[in-house]
């Protein structure tokens, strides 16, 4: 018999196995040699009061052993199998590629940047020297952003299709089992490249191909219908196109826009990325001084109104750092990031404002690219506001609500540098007082927040595409172009790794499904 239970644990006895069979056993009021296992399912931690309690769901199995064999998938033999062209190696573009293996179709990955070995070595110049490679960088190359990136596997999608699946590939491909266990699952940016290099491995093996080094720069349309895209005078054509490129693929939005492909402006968020020391966070979500051993780097995720839009924290990096994620050389954009084991002396997360379409009316003459200029502008802006290079302007949290310029800034985990900046003065209206006003309301809900310790950097601007590539509802096609396929972020049905990957493994059915 198999019987989900509760536990509800301290955080010491939920990391012991044996103290969760015990548990299971009392809960049960059955006999020991009864319980021939106790699964645990899920993970979750509830950090209301000061004595903190995991909360543990475990599948009991008694007086019978678990069957539960190790989750392989059906990958077959698609080397001379139909063709599906894939723009984009992010977790859209991926997980469309293995989807599509499984139901017997080759993808030919096209990305515009490098393999993930070699991406490595141009981060790590943007980093040392503000280099900026404008195809290899935290936004492209194997893997997409996703790759150097905290690896947060949390979403709310799962009416979009099976998380379970996408776990399951990525604990297949050498992530950590414990990612199908905890309630904010995560893999870590030191993890992350060698899980994507195996799925490309994964993808070749079986007769796909992935291709780097290649931006697509022409399409391949004919009667609309697309038939392929190119890149200078190469042709990739196949049955399908899927444009998975992610929402920084500027590129892509222009040379849609220039064949006269429909695009549809929509919602999109910008703002700062704001750093406390961890033990600032941790005191206030654990109500303690010192975290305990046994407690991972406390979190937040913070929400209000202010004047009409929405205010909030956005990709929150416990024990993680802040990454210079610019993709062109006279900008500046900042992101953030963790390794597995969230054990930097720094927590940062974004902070950001809704932007309506109608806040954009000084940029109305650029029609459904407004968004995206507008986006540019405040980058080049924060770019102008910086030091040298990928020197990011920054102030003191306390400053920039009371519109003070900071004297000195603390220390950072932001690897360029920062340098005091009035970001209080040239943010956008509809931008900066909004954030003041957040900051303070969010003190109200985590007090001690809100403290001249804490240091915001200019800008984050990346957190969703500006333009959506409208796509039907039932056959997820374009609506203008047949065999043209939007997918993931930059097409704006997506945000995060797991929706996007989702989101490309609808695609792929959706793709069988229609061929």
């Amino acid at each position: 018999m198999r019987k989900e239970i509760n536990l509800i644990l301290n955080p010491k006895e939920a990391v012991d196995e044996n103290v969760i069979k015990k548990a299971t056993i009392k809960a049960l009021k059955i006999d020991a040699q009864d319980l021939k296992a106790a699964v645990t399912l899920r993970k979750s931690i509830d950090a209301r009061n000061r004595n903190i309690k995991i909360n543990v769901r475990v599948e009991a199995f008694i007086n019978e052993t678990p069957d539960r064999k190790p989750f392989s998938p059906d990958f077959k033999n698609v080397k001379d199998s139909k063709r599906i062209i894939i723009v984009g190696s992010g977790p859209a573009g991926l997980f469309a590629g293995l989807r599509l293996i499984e139901l017997g179709y080759k993808p030919i990955i096209l990305e515009r940047g490098k393999d993930v070995k070699a991406r490595k070595r141009d981060i790590a110049l943007l980093n040392r020297e503000s280099i900026v490679n404008e195809d290899s960088n935290y936004a492209f190359g194997e893997g997409g952003a996703g790759t150097f990136s905290d690896g947060k596997l949390y979403t709310r999608s799962t009416k979009r299709g099976s998380v379970r699946s996408i776990l399951d590939l990525l604990i297949f491909h050498g992530a950590d089992d414990n990612i199908g266990v905890d309630a904010h699952p995560h893999i870590g940016t030191n993890k992350l490249p060698r899980i994507i290099q195996k799925i490309r491995e994964s993808i070749i093996e079986y007769g796909g191909e992935i291709h780097f080094n290649k931006r697509v720069d022409g399409l391949i349309l004919e009667s609309n219908k697309i038939k392929g895209v190119k890149v200078g005078e190469e042709k990739f054509e196949g049955k399908s196109v899927i444009l998975a490129t992610g929402h920084s693929a500027r590129n892509i939005y222009e040379l849609l826009y220039k064949n006269n492909i429909l695009l549809e402006a929509k919602a999109f968020a910008m703002g700062v990325r704001i750093e406390h020391p961890q033990h600032i966070i941790d005191s206030i979500q654990y109500h303690c001084q010192t975290r305990s051993n046994y407690l991972p780097a406390a979190a937040y995720s913070l929400v209000n109104q202010v004047e009409g839009r929405g205010v909030y924290s956005f990709c929150m990096c416990p024990g993680g750092f802040i990454v210079p994620a610019t993709t062109s050389p006279n900008e500046l954009v900042v992101n953030g990031m963790s390794p597995s084991m969230r054990n930097s002396k720094y927590a940062n997360s974004g902070m950001v404002v809704q932007i309506n379409i109608e806040d954009l009316d000084n940029y109305k003459e650029h029609g459904v690219m407004a968004g995206l200029k507008f986006q540019q502008n405040l980058e080049q802006m924060a770019f102008n506001n910086g030091g040298i290079g990928q020197v990011a302007p920054a102030q003191r949290m306390g400053d920039f609500v009371r519109g003070k310029v900071s004297k000195s800034l603390p220390e950072t985990s932001y690897h360029p540098g920062i340098i005091s900046s009035p970001l209080h003065m040239w943010l956008p209206d509809h931008i900066g007082p909004r954030l003041q006003q957040g900051f303070k309301q969010f003190d109200k809900k985590m007090h001690g927040y809100l403290t001249n310790e804490a240091v915001i950097l200019g800008v984050e601007s990346r957190t969703s595409s500006p333009i959506r590539i409208p796509r039907e509802k039932e056959t997820l096609q374009h609506p203008q172009i047949s065999n043209l396929y939007p997918a993931g972020e930059g097409a704006g049905y997506a945000g995060g790794i797991v929706s996007a990957a989702i989101d490309g493994q609808k695609i792929a059915e959706s793709i069988a499904n229609n061929i």
